[in-house]
């Protein structure tokens, strides 16, 4: 198996040094996915800026972690699980909401289960959804610009989920305790 490069800030090329330095100084730490993607400043610079933008959406707290916990465990992603629990944990996202993400369980209001619904159908038909799904979106209360941002969030996660599979990407010290495999 290809075992690939977690990158320092030393290791790194030049054009990823400032976002693992910007990284070490603002979470104490090089996570592992940035370090595998510093071998290529591209993927790099676009995940880091994918993830500002989805986090400036309208979405609240709870409703980005359902977006990226129900991508991430439709993925199966063994590093982005525990990493966004640990992050949803520092939002202060209601941990019964966070358990029942990483056990595919139902969402606590018929709002967030239809925008976890609805980010399933996305992510399961590649983005075509029914006019079915649409309607129970629109129905829950969201509109076109969160259908916008759901493909938004998506866009980040297929990144790192992607990224972890190839790479095996260790999962951080920090987010072992938060350790996730599918049931």
């Amino acid at each position: 198996m290809s075992e690939f490069k977690l990158h320092t800030v030393e290791s790194a090329p030049e054009k990823s040094k400032a976002i693992l330095e910007g990284a070490q100084k603002q979470m104490g730490m090089i996570p592992g996915l940035y370090a595998v993607m510093a071998e290529s400043p591209q993927i790099l610079t676009a995940y880091t800026q994918l993830h500002q933008q989805f986090t400036n959406t309208s979405f609240d707290a709870e409703e980005l972690t359902v977006v990226w916990q129900t991508i991430n465990v439709e993925h199966e992603c063994h590093y982005c699980v525990p990493a966004h629990t640990g992050i949803a944990h520092s939002m202060k996202v209601d941990p019964a909401l966070i358990e029942a993400l990483r056990n595919d369980e139902a969402m606590p209001t018929e709002k967030l289960q239809a925008l976890k619904d609805f980010t399933l159908a996305v992510v399961r038909e590649r983005g075509n959804v029914s006019e079915e799904d649409l309607a129970a979106f629109f129905e829950a209360g969201y509109g076109q610009q969160q259908v916008l941002e759901v493909i938004l969030g998506l866009s980040q996660k297929v990144i790192s989920n992607y990224v972890n599979h190839v790479a095996h990407t260790p999962v951080d010290k920090v987010f072992e305790k938060f350790a996730w495999s599918k049931k």
